[in-house]
């Protein structure tokens, strides 16, 4: 079992800058949250073209719950989330998910 923690960012008002600090800060305080499996992020569109309520989406994979909850404790966890305020001007949703495949063959 994987769990995933997911964190929408709402559009911002300048998504050049976003993407900037977004690279060359908040990714690597992510990176260093420990347990952390997989971390990817990256725009999304809406399928019928309107402008999507999300400008991006990052998903951070643990091993388990208890990997998750260490991630969430640590100070690198509380450095990163710290950090959202300095560029996700358009706000930030989080939630978690337990990833189940269910994909056959």
């Amino acid at each position: 079992m994987t769990i995933r923690l997911s964190v929408c960012y709402g559009q911002p008002a300048d998504p050049a800058a976003f993407d900037e600090y977004y690279a060359r800060v908040h990714i690597p305080l992510a990176n260093a949250i420990p347990g952390l499996q997989e971390f990817t992020w990256g725009p999304v569109a809406s399928v019928d073209g309107s402008t999507p309520p999300y400008y991006a989406v990052a998903n951070l994979f643990f091993a388990d719950a208890d990997a998750l909850k260490a991630g969430l404790q640590s100070a690198e966890m509380g450095a990163a989330a710290a950090d959202v305020a300095n560029f996700a001007d358009g706000g930030a949703t989080m939630f978690t998910q337990e990833e189940v495949s269910v994909r056959a063959g």
